[in-house]
């Protein structure tokens, strides 16, 4: 990419469509094109087209999606499997149409089956059952990334498909009926602290594992895939590094300065009991993260009270 080159950031509001936005200015790129869903509603097959023969983006993120935690997943499976096979078949078809230099696809991570090889590596995708509780979602982003790669092979398209691991960071979604672990977290400590509560009641064991990317790290790594990598294969996105999410607890208890107890309901249910993603490929293209879970978690919780972010 040129950085006067028309790039298209699909998801510009949301947690990384908003973290690329920070990328591609921090990095010069001025050309920038963008709509809100009321702006432009990608289910809309005949919306976006008209976008594209109107706008001709060169480059194309596309980042939106309709997400959530284990709650909304398992409650609107339809929901979620609808709206992000309408998007992805939309965005993918006019970027093919109209002629798009390259695309990259988001993925996530809950593709891969339930219960893979730990680390996950990219060729184990579509050898086992899915989680049963985002199976609609999974379904959904696995056809998005699917079609990049045919439209590649039939059509000699540069689209490419990126996975991240569980991301968190600026702009996050803090409600928790809908949101994933993490900002969870930092939203029931904050308020139990600001409120008095002896404790904390968070769902599942606690036990099982997870990997966790600040999203602006994610966005880093996508422009550089963008600029630097061009297959088949999609990418991992990840740290390579997962905790517990009791270890995860204890590093938000001690953010926040909450000083009372965490208890855990056994009647919620953990979701998968281990995800990490194998970043092999994505390292020996030569990146890697920077900003680590403490640091990270740090810069979240001042940006939900309203601090300044350094």
């Amino acid at each position: 990419m040129l950085t006067n080159s028309k790039i298209y950031v699909a998801g510009h509001h949301g947690l990384v469509g908003s973290a690329i936005m920070r990328c591609l200015q921090k990095n010069g790129y001025t050309n920038i094109i963008y709509r809100s869903s009321k702006e432009l509603d990608l289910r809309n097959q005949e919306a976006v087209n008209k976008f594209f023969e109107v706008e001709k983006p060169e480059y194309v993120f596309l980042a939106a999606a309709k997400v959530g935690g284990i709650l909304a997943n398992s409650t609107a499976p339809a929901d979620f499997m609808y709206d992000n096979l309408m998007i992805s078949s939309n965005v993918v078809h006019a970027a093919y149409e109209y002629k798009v230099k390259k695309l990259l696809f988001l993925g996530s991570s809950c593709i891969y089956p339930k219960m893979a090889p730990q680390p996950i590596k990219e060729e184990y995708l579509l050898t086992g059952a899915l989680e049963p509780t985002n199976e609609g979602y999974a379904l959904a982003k696995i056809s998005g990334m699917q079609m990049c790669k045919f439209y590649r092979r039939q059509y000699g398209c540069d689209f490419i498909s990126a996975m991240p691991t569980n991301l968190y960071g600026i702009n996050d979604n803090f409600d928790l009926k809908t949101s994933h672990v993490l900002p969870a977290m930092i939203r029931k400590f904050h308020e139990a602290k600001v409120q008095h509560k002896p404790e904390v009641v968070l769902w599942g064991t606690g036990k099982v594992l997870r990997e966790f990317l600040y999203v602006d790290d994610l966005a880093d790594a996508l422009v550089f895939l963008m600029n630097n990598y061009s297959a088949e294969s999609h990418v991992n996105i990840g740290t390579g590094e997962d905790l517990s999410i009791n270890d995860l607890a204890l590093i938000i208890k001690q953010v926040v300065d909450y000083e009372g107890d965490i208890v855990y309901d056994t009647t919620k249910p953990d979701g998968t009991p281990r995800k990490l993603l194998d970043v092999s490929l994505l390292h020996s293209l030569g990146w890697k993260h920077q900003i680590s879970l403490e640091e990270g978690v740090k810069r979240v919780y001042k940006w939900y009270v309203g601090e300044k972010i350094d």
